[in-house]
């Protein structure tokens, strides 16, 4: 089976000396940013809001550097594009982002896909033929909290587009489907992440799982919801490596950066 590497390097400051090759881009919802959202931009090489986000990104991106004159972090945090079905936007924060050249798509058209479902789907089709799907991560800034089936929305895209890495990111935490057609090594990255951690069978039932670097490992443990489900579980090693017959969702804790 082959092996998928998964590393949370986006929470660590940019390297430019490192040589692996991972491309990130980051989708901003409407809720809450977190607190290093302005690391997340940085490594990003593309930066999409999905409508109301584009409003988190002018209200919120200036707290974060109250040192700075607003419209400074403003004109500096610029999207690259806005899409979604336009009805959460602000007029004021349209005609800001548009004056500065930021692309703006309406997608009101399409009222059967979610905010961030366009979103990805408009990253996918920015790659090539020829670039692997495997080295473009999308991270997704205010994918939790708010509304419960706004949540489970966004849950649901990981598993619409199960072959792309995204990562729905809050304050508190991270999600990322683990796809069961590989097997998954984590590298922990315990100065951000952790220690807190839990895998959960989406979309089926879980009739075998098998981890190592758990303090609670699966040993071809059965999983699913009205049983079993690995919650609150905690990372014990450098490398954690998870094997399903089905997907699962891996969580891990985020450190106050």
């Amino acid at each position: 089976m082959e092996v998928m590497r998964h590393c949370s390097r986006f929470l660590l400051p940019p390297n430019t000396n490192d040589t692996r090759f991972m491309r990130y881009a980051l989708v901003v919802l409407n809720q809450r940013l977190p607190r290093f959202a302005a690391l997340l931009w940085d490594h990003a090489q593309v930066r999409v809001c999905a409508d109301g986000g584009a409003n988190r990104v002018f209200d919120e991106m200036p707290l974060l550097f109250p040192l700075q004159h607003p419209s400074h972090v403003r004109s500096r945090y610029k999207p690259d594009v806005i899409k979604g079905d336009m009805d959460s936007i602000r007029e004021d924060v349209l005609h800001f982002y548009t004056n500065l050249g930021t692309k703006i798509l309406d997608a009101s058209h399409d009222q059967d896909t979610t905010d961030l479902h366009k979103c990805v789907a408009y990253l996918r089709d920015l790659t090539t033929p020829n670039t692997d799907e495997s080295a473009l991560c999308i991270l997704v800034a205010g994918a939790l909290g708010g509304r419960f089936d706004h949540e489970m929305g966004n849950i649901n895209v990981l598993c619409q587009f199960s072959s792309t890495r995204i990562i729905l990111l809050s304050d508190d935490c991270l999600i990322q489907l683990l796809p069961k057609n590989h097997r998954h090594e984590i590298v922990i990255q315990s100065s951000v992440e952790g220690p807190h951690c839990g895998l959960i069978p989406i979309g089926m039932p879980s009739a075998s799982s098998t981890t190592t670097g758990l303090q609670w490992d699966l040993n071809d443990t059965e999983m699913k919801f009205g049983g079993l489900i690995s919650t609150s579980n905690i990372v014990k090693g450098d490398i954690v490596t998870v094997e399903s017959d089905s997907d699962l969702l891996w969580t891990i804790s985020i450190k106050k950066l």
